[in-house]
C-alpha cells in the first residue's frame, strides 16, 4: 500500500513538473502563474505547494544539489579533496544518462538563463553549495585557503556545466557532449591541481615554465 501511495505521489510530482516546463518553455518563467501550472497539471494549488513551496523551487530542481562537501568529507584516507572531486566528476561524465532528453535539458537551461529571477536564485543555490564546500575544507586547510579553494572549484564546475550545455544547444549529440565533458574534467582538474604554468603548451608539449627556463640559459 505504501508503495502504491509513493508511486502516485511521484506521478503527481512529474505531472506538475511537465505542466510547468511546458508553460515556461512557451512563455517564459515570469509570465506563468502558479494557478496556471496547477490548472494545467489538474491539481489543486495547495497540492502543488505541498510538492514545491515556490515557483522558483519547481524550476530549479537539481540546481546546487551536488554534494561537493559530502564528496570531500567522505573521501578515502590519503586521497586529497581535489582527487576525490575529480573522481566524482569523472564518474559523472562517464556514467549512464538514461532518460535524459537533450532538447528538454537545453530548453530548461534557456528558461533559467532568460529569467533574472531564476538566474539570481540559481546563483544563490550555487553560493550555498560553495559555502558548504569551504566549510568541509576549512579543518584541513584553514579558513582563508578553504574559501579560495572552494571558489576556484565552484567556478570551474559551473564553467564545465555551461560548456556541456552549449554543446548540446549547438546540436552535439549527448554522447559527443559527454565525451567532451570528460576531456574538460581532466583538463580542469589538472589546472586546479597544478596551475597554468605546470601544463604543457599546445604547440611544443613543454610547460610554460620550462620554456622560460630554456630561454634564460
Amino acid at each position: 500500500m505504501a508503495g502504491l501511495r509513493e508511486r502516485k505521489k511521484e506521478q503527481t510530482r512529474r505531472r506538475i513538473e511537465a505542466a510547468a516546463w511546458g508553460l515556461f518553455a512557451e512563455r517564459g518563467f515570469e509570465a506563468v502563474t502558479v494557478n496556471e501550472i496547477a490548472e494545467a497539471a489538474e491539481v489543486a494549488k495547495a497540492t502543488l505547494f505541498s510538492y514545491f513551496p515556490t515557483k522558483e523551487s519547481l524550476a530549479l530542481q537539481g540546481v546546487g544539489d551536488d554534494d561537493l562537501a559530502g564528496v570531500v568529507a567522505g573521501r578515502a584516507a590519503g586521497r586529497s579533496a581535489l582527487e576525490a572531486l575529480r573522481a566524482h566528476y569523472r564518474a559523472f561524465a562517464a556514467g549512464p544518462m538514461t532518460g535524459v532528453d537533450p532538447e528538454a535539458l537545453v530548453s530548461r537551461i534557456r528558461v533559467i538563463f532568460d529569467s533574472p529571477a531564476l538566474s539570481n536564485a540559481a546563483n544563490a543555490l550555487l553560493y550555498q553549495q560553495r559555502q558548504k564546500l569551504s566549510e568541509a575544507l576549512t579543518a584541513e586547510h584553514g579558513e582563508r585557503t578553504a574559501l579560495l579553494m572552494a571558489a576556484q572549484v565552484s567556478a570551474t564546475l559551473v564553467t564545465l556545466q555551461e560548456a556541456f550545455f552549449r554543446r548540446l544547444a549547438a546540436g552535439a549529440s549527448l554522447e559527443e557532449a559527454r565525451r567532451k565533458l570528460g576531456e574538460d574534467v581532466e583538463l580542469a582538474f589538472d589546472l586546479l591541481a597544478h596551475g597554468h604554468d605546470r601544463l604543457p603548451g599546445p604547440a611544443t608539449g613543454r610547460r610554460p615554465d620550462q620554456a622560460k627556463e630554456e630561454r634564460g640559459r
